[in-house]
């Protein structure tokens, strides 16, 4: 017999399941070299995150 689902905590079943929030991006600098632009994979250097495999600082 199959268990019913029940959550680790109650409170959990009144929030949505998920929710972003995406700042305001500002034109400001961009790549002048569309190569780098390529390779980065935005034209906006402020957005070149490179996953580290940790938290960015």
């Amino acid at each position: 017999m199959m268990q019913e689902w029940k959550p680790q905590m109650p409170y959990m079943e009144q929030f949505p399941v998920a929710m972003a929030y995406v700042p305001w991006q500002r034109n400001c600098n961009m790549y002048e070299n569309l190569d780098d632009a390529f390779k980065t994979g935005t034209i906006f250097p402020e957005l070149n995150k490179p996953f580290t495999g940790r938290r960015v600082k």
